[in-house]
């Protein structure tokens, strides 16, 4: 008798084998070509000057410069937004979604204690240390004001709200669910015009927390990534339709998902591009490797995909290196669709 089990067993375990084998060549094969996918851009002005680049300057070329994209992602950072408790400064910000709005340009405006770019929470210094309670009022009184400063604004298409929120990566308070739900009612509710996305990690995240949690769902895109532990990751082994699985499994439609950080940079082991050889970046991210990544995604098949590493382009262009740019520059840029 043991031994009919054991070999039952064995039959089960080479029927599964053979069946996950069959799965992944058909997943391999599967393509969900999008040719109507819309290509935008995410662009963070503090990186911009960090890399030595005027922020105005390198917005502008984005918008009207060599790249002229429709679709841009910008943040209303905290610590840029309200330096001291109560006083806002929109500046910056008002003059990019001024310059959108007279080209036309759709801006997904991101909010929360947790944006895009490390250190990912970018909290105001009085921010830090205040007691828990005190630190969530101020929070949602940050992020009414922005939502009411910019409501009206011709240039705004949807919010993003926080980034990322559940992936334990950045310098980040204790957020949960219940955080998440309050700030996104509170946007409902100050703004019942605009539509909220919430993010989430591609490779690192179920979505089981994000997924369906706003009107739309934003997930990364990373290709060639480097870790402490293994150097550089390669994730060419998933194939496009893993995304469209994960989707399906979330319960979200692909009509209401973009990919919001499409990998245009590299991914290095010291993160500061300006020491680190071009020799390199190149192992993380070059001209080929970024027309591979771009591929990817039309074979994904998405609404939108908006690619990461604008900053780090003009950074390339500023210093006598063309050939990202000028191809970025030949990529189609859709005017406005409406949202699904």
């Amino acid at each position: 008798m043991k031994r009919i089990i054991k070999k039952m067993l064995w039959y089960l375990a080479a029927i599964l084998l053979a069946a996950g084998i069959v799965g992944y060549i058909i997943l391999i094969r599967t393509s969900f070509y999008n040719p109507k996918m819309i290509l935008g851009v995410s662009f963070d002005p503090d990186y911009a000057r960090y890399l030595g680049l005027d922020a105005a300057s390198t917005f502008n070329n984005l918008i009207i410069g060599e790249w002229q994209f429709k679709h841009i992602r910008l943040s209303a950072q905290w610590d840029i937004i309200e330096p001291t408790p109560g006083q806002f400064n929109f500046t910056e910000l008002d003059s990019f979604m001024k310059a959108a709005e007279g080209r036309g340009v759709k801006i997904i405006l991101a909010l929360g204690q947790k944006t895009p770019r490390w250190p990912e929470c970018h909290l105001p210094n009085w921010a830090v240390q205040i007691p828990p309670e005190e630190y969530r009022l101020a929070r949602l009184a940050y992020i009414t004001a922005v939502v009411a400063h910019f409501k009206d604004n011709p240039a705004l298409e949807m919010w993003q709200v926080e980034n990322e929120p559940f992936l334990p990566f950045g310098k980040c308070p204790a957020f949960s669910q219940s955080d998440l739900a309050e700030e996104l009612a509170l946007v409902k509710t100050t703004d019942g015009t605009h539509p909220s996305l919430v993010t989430d990690s591609g490779e690192l995240s179920t979505w089981r927390q994000t997924a369906t949690a706003a009107e739309f769902f934003g997930t990364t895109m990373y290709r060639v990534v480097w870790n402490k532990y293994l150097g550089y990751v390669s994730y060419d082994c998933l194939p496009a339709a893993f995304y469209r699985f994960k989707l399906w499994l979330a319960g979200r439609s692909p009509q209401t998902a973009y990919v919001v950080e499409l990998q245009g940079e590299p991914w290095i082991p010291d993160s500061d591009v300006i020491k680190t050889p071009m020799s390199e970046q190149n192992k993380s991210l070059n001209l080929s490797r970024l027309q591979k990544n771009i591929n990817y995604a039309y074979r994904v098949g998405l609404s939108r995909s908006y690619l990461w590493g604008a900053e780090w382009w003009a950074w390339l262009l500023k210093n006598g290196h063309s050939e990202i740019s000028d191809y970025i520059q030949k990529l189609p840029k859709v005017e406005n669709v409406p949202l699904h």
